[in-house]
């Protein structure tokens, strides 16, 4: 059962407000902000319960935003497919941890995540490789999805290496989360670690991880993306040092 009291329900509130915002001013960040900064206050399965109403929200908005839906859809079958069972067979790993190695887990994918970003690595797959590595890369974050919540490794680095336009790429993104989103409840769910107060409060989330996006958009006008973006990076860093640590005492 989840802790409702005012201090954790204030905490979760200000973790999608948070989470929002920074999806705002980046396009993206959601899911991996709420499962970093929960996952410091309650095990991973339980943090990945409360970000799936937002998460699919949000996602969905993003996807339906642009033009190329069915192109990218076509395009983009195989990983998709491998996504959906890798997640909900990586469920099983969150919802059974007891050891505290999906919190460990987190952490890492968020360290992993941060350091490719700081680095500023631009990949490029040639078309001719798409059959071959969309599933691979497909099922790799299918299982990170589902064992620690996080839905960006390898899938992101990988979507931006595929040479799409702008909008193409952001419309991708948004495929490739939302039928992430969907996955995780699924394995959630078949785990048993989906349950009605979880899906209740995931609800009432969707209120300030909406209220945080419209901030973060009217932010990003008035701030540097790139140094935002830069110093998002830096915390998430930092705070995916804290996951790694923090079982081992």
């Amino acid at each position: 059962m989840l802790d409702l009291s005012a201090a954790s329900l204030l905490m979760i509130a200000l973790t999608f407000f948070l989470a929002g915002m920074v999806k705002g001013v980046t396009g993206m960040g959601l899911p991996t902000v709420a499962m970093g900064i929960l996952g410091t206050i309650m095990p991973p399965a339980g943090a990945a319960a409360l970000l799936l109403v937002p998460s699919f929200v949000t996602n969905l908005l993003q996807l339906l935003s642009g033009p190329s839906f069915t192109a990218l859809a076509l395009r983009l079958w195989a990983m998709m497919l491998t996504i959906l069972l890798g997640t909900i067979a990586g469920a099983w790993l969150m919802a059974n941890d007891t050891a505290g190695w999906t919190t460990m887990g987190l952490g890492a994918a968020l360290m992993l995540y941060a350091g490719f970003s700081l680095a500023a690595r631009q990949l490029s797959v040639p078309r001719s490789l798409e059959p071959f590595l969309s599933p691979l890369i497909g099922i790799v974050t299918g299982v990170i999805t589902g064992a620690t919540g996080v839905f960006v490794i390898p899938a992101v680095p990988y979507l931006q290496a595929l040479g799409l336009t702008k909008d193409d790429l952001i419309q991708a993104l948004g495929l490739s989360f939302t039928v992430s989103t969907v996955a995780l409840a699924i394995g959630l769910s078949s785990g048993g670690a989906l349950q009605f107060d979880s899906m209740s409060t995931s609800a009432l989330a969707l209120a300030p991880a909406l209220l945080g996006m419209w901030c973060g958009q009217k932010v990003r006008n008035a701030i540097s993306p790139a140094t935002f973006r830069r110093w998002f990076l830096v915390c998430l860093l930092l705070l995916g040092l804290e996951l790694v640590v923090k079982p081992l005492f």
